[in-house]
């Protein structure tokens, strides 16, 4: 997929407590909690992520404390020209199938 995370300066984290949904912005140290699965959204801003992320499940069940953590990915044009980067993009445009 080619896809990777943006760092965690760019996101924040839902922290659910019972029926309590908390919203905390990133930077977030390192950690070492495994992860156990990931969402993928397309939305056209930070504010329409929010609001999905604020309607999304608590992951451990309800009234279970949990948190989730939500990033940004780079997009091939976060990244200056170059012959890999178009290669990529003809790439995305065929399907994955180019050699």
């Amino acid at each position: 997929m080619g896809s990777g995370l943006k760092p965690s300066s760019q996101g924040w984290r839902i922290r659910y407590d019972g029926d309590t949904r908390t919203v905390v912005d990133g930077p977030f140290t390192e950690t070492r909690e495994l992860i156990a699965g990931y969402t993928l959204i397309q939305v056209k801003s930070r504010a329409e992520a929010m609001e999905w992320a604020r309607r999304f499940p608590n992951p451990a069940g309800r009234g279970r404390p949990a948190e989730i953590e939500v990033r940004p990915l780079y997009e091939l044009d976060d990244f200056g020209l170059s012959p890999e980067i178009e290669r990529m993009k003809q790439m995305a445009l065929d399907g994955g199938n180019a050699a």
